[in-house]
């Protein structure tokens, strides 16, 4: 590995499910982190990231203080912040804000509810630098939630900045690609001609939808699926039994492909939903930026709409894995732009 350069930068993306990092030139990296089980592993496992591409600045950005194992949101960015600042030097470290600002960590400690929940703020800054002119939207899908922003001439113009006003406005819907439970989305599922209620436990989530419809690939050493056994298609399809009370054995592949086709009809319809109301007057210059590990979802979403905007997808520009860190990218871009 070459020396570290003077002005080098490394960004954290810090989720409740997930970490991701990103240097703003190429390199990503992403790991499962279960906030709400682990929150006290955070600094070491920042220190192991930072080991793999050491960096002379670092910037952040966060999500994940609204996990239940803290008190409250400014209990969580304090954890987070002060874990940052352990593992790679307060002096080091910036976090960036929902205005589009980078505080330092005193300042960060000081406004805890400007550094909160910021990455989607960072993300649309640069869909907007793709969609520099005219009337578009961010669509962002990942393994928790969907947020949905609108941009006005490469600008993010949300309606709410907070999570709170984000969901009551529908710019972001809490579902996604991994960890929505089945019960959020079905009350009951169809099986071999009957409608079979639901058990409103989290015996399936989304992963299992999406692993049974070929979405998402398999991982035998994945264990962040519900029962916490393989990310498989035959796990996924035991699970899927489960959220019915059906015994695994002679629940088929037909049976669980039946469900989640169903399950992820509502997925689509949710977020559909919650898009509608954005779009007023469609417009055949109308452009959509898609982003994260959702996007055929959300192409499923745009397809179900009488709305035939530009498509342009992070994916099929940045490749798949830095499409994946991509708020993390964003924020290394923005830092190397301004400090």
């Amino acid at each position: 590995m070459s020396p570290t350069s003077i002005n080098s930068w490394l960004a954290f993306d810090i989720g409740g499910a997930n970490i991701k990092a990103a240097d703003g030139r190429g390199w990503s990296y992403s790991e499962p982190f279960a906030m709400w089980q682990e929150w006290k592993r955070l600094p070491d496992v920042l220190a192991h990231i930072k080991s793999l591409r050491p960096s002379s600045h670092y910037a952040v950005t966060m999500t994940g203080e609204i996990a239940d194992c803290f008190s409250g949101r400014r209990a969580g960015v304090k954890h987070i912040v002060g874990s940052c600042s352990a593992a790679l030097g307060k002096r080091d470290v910036v976090f960036y804000g929902v205005d589009g600002s980078l505080l330092g960590a005193t300042e960060a400690m000081h406004q805890p509810l400007q550094v909160a929940a910021s990455n989607w703020h960072a993300l649309a800054r640069f869909a907007g630098s793709i969609v520099s002119s005219g009337r578009s939207w961010l669509i962002d899908i990942g393994s928790t939630t969907t947020d949905i922003v609108p941009l006005a001439c490469g600008q993010p113009i949300p309606q709410g900045t907070n999570d709170w006003d984000r969901l009551l406005c529908g710019e972001l819907v809490y579902t996604g690609m991994e960890r929505t439970p089945v019960p959020a989305l079905r009350q009951s599922l169809p099986h071999r001609g009957d409608s079979r209620p639901v058990a409103c436990e989290c015996f399936a989530t989304s992963h299992d939808v999406w692993l049974l419809l070929g979405v998402l690939s398999e991982d035998t050493q994945s264990s962040t699926t519900a029962d916490h056994m393989p990310a498989t298609r035959d796990a996924a399809r035991v699970r899927m039994a489960r959220s019915m009370l059906l015994e695994p054995a002679s629940f088929t592949f037909a049976d669980a492909i039946e469900a989640a086709t169903a399950i992820a009809d509502s997925q689509t319809r949710l977020i559909q939903s919650a898009m509608g109301p954005m779009i007023q007057n469609p417009l055949p210059e109308d452009r959509v930026v898609l982003s994260g590990q959702g996007e055929m979802l959300a192409r499923r979403v745009l397809d179900h709409m009488n709305w035939d905007p530009q498509i342009l997808s992070l994916k099929d520009i940045m490749g798949a894995d830095l499409s994946r860190v991509a708020p993390a990218h964003a924020v290394a871009m923005i830092a190397q732009q301004i400090l």
